[in-house]
This record gives C-alpha cells, structure tokens and sequence, in this order.
C-alpha cells in the first residue's frame, strides 16, 4: 500500500479525524492547538494524526485533500479545512451537529454493521 493509499484508509475508517502538527495534548503549532481546543471543547471524540512524525504524510496529504496548509480536519471523509474554518462552524452552530452525527455513524457501525 502506498502512502496515498494509507491516507484514504486512515480517512475512511476514521470519521472525525484531525491531521495536525503535533497532538491534541502537545500541539507543536498555534494553528493546531487552537484546532484541537475546538474539537475538544464539544465532546466529541476524534482521531488525530501527527504530520511531524509522519514525514510522508506531511509531504502527501495536500496532494489527497487539495488542501495545502495544517491542521486539516475530515469528517465523515470529507475535507473540512483547517482552524480557522472549524472555528467559524462551531461559533456558527454547524460543527457540532456534523461531529455529532459523524460519531453516531461510527458508533452505528460499530455495533449494527
């Protein structure tokens, strides 16, 4: 499996998942932080994957998402963006119902097949 294809399997079996510089915990970067705050802050569980660690993530994932910056949020496999946008969803009520459904489909998943 190549890395681009390891990007699409960690976005597909991952409905909520943050690509990020460093962790939620020991965010290396203002951008990331503030991100992983926000996701934080609703409850939802989420995954997370540190671009740092993973240079040839680093490297692919723009080429995946089309989108060239980090942090880089998808939910349910879709590009979300970086946090700026998640921020402006979660002031404007759309993050949380879209985290919410996203886990109650892999809670589903997980339980209903």
């Amino acid at each position: 499996m190549n890395i681009e294809e390891s990007i699409k399997q960690q976005i597909e079996e991952n409905p909520i998942i943050l690509y990020m510089k460093g962790t939620p915990n020991e965010p290396y970067c203002g951008f990331s932080a503030k991100a992983a705050d926000l996701l934080k802050s609703t409850g939802v569980g989420f995954a997370y994957v540190n671009v740092i660690e993973s240079p040839a993530i680093f490297q692919n994932l723009p080429a995946v998402s089309g989108w060239p910056t980090y942090p880089q949020l998808f939910v349910n496999g879709e590009i979300i963006g970086g946090s700026d946008i998640v921020e402006e969803m979660l002031e404007n009520g759309e993050l949380l119902p879209l985290l919410q459904e996203a886990a109650s489909r892999r809670d589903a998943s997980n339980g209903q097949g």
